[in-house]
């Protein structure tokens, strides 16, 4: 998950919104982090469970915020957190059906760990869904992360 997050890290600039979606334990924070150490961020990329939000300033370039949105209830407490999405790049975890209005644009992505695996392997397999909404991700469509 860390190396899919420092993939998609890459394309990141100011104004993009990802959506992480996905059962708990299936990765989003690790992707978060893989997306924050590759994007250069000073300090750990830990879950924002109890603070709802944590901003990762970095050197250069624009700051990584990192949202848990599990305990908001609409896209209307979402925007009350007052989060600068154009000057940022912002990855809110827990949030479906809280973007609409809040942006045009954004890369949802769906983490799925499969169950009845191999619990003795050193790596879980995961299966990552991307969709791209609005005009800045539309080139993205829907594929999973093997780019079908």
């Amino acid at each position: 998950m860390a190396r899919l997050g420092a993939t998609i890290a890459a394309e990141l600039v100011a104004g993009d919104l990802l959506l992480l979606n996905g059962e708990l334990g299936a990765g989003k924070t690790t992707l978060t982090r893989g997306i924050g150490e590759a994007l250069g961020v000073r300090g750990a990329v830990t879950s924002p469970t109890f603070v709802l939000a944590r901003t990762h300033a970095r050197l250069a370039g624009p700051a990584l915020v990192h949202v848990d949105a599990y305990r908001l209830g609409s896209a209307r407490e979402l925007d009350d957190l007052d989060i600068d999405y154009e000057a940022s790049i912002v990855v809110v975890e827990w949030g479906a059906g809280m973007l609409d209005g809040v942006a045009e644009s954004w890369l949802e992505i769906y983490i799925d760990r499969p169950h009845g695996g191999d619990i003795e392997a050193e790596v879980e397999p995961r299966q990552v869904s991307l969709t791209g909404h609005g005009p800045r991700w539309s080139h993205w469509g829907w594929f999973d992360a093997a780019g079908h």
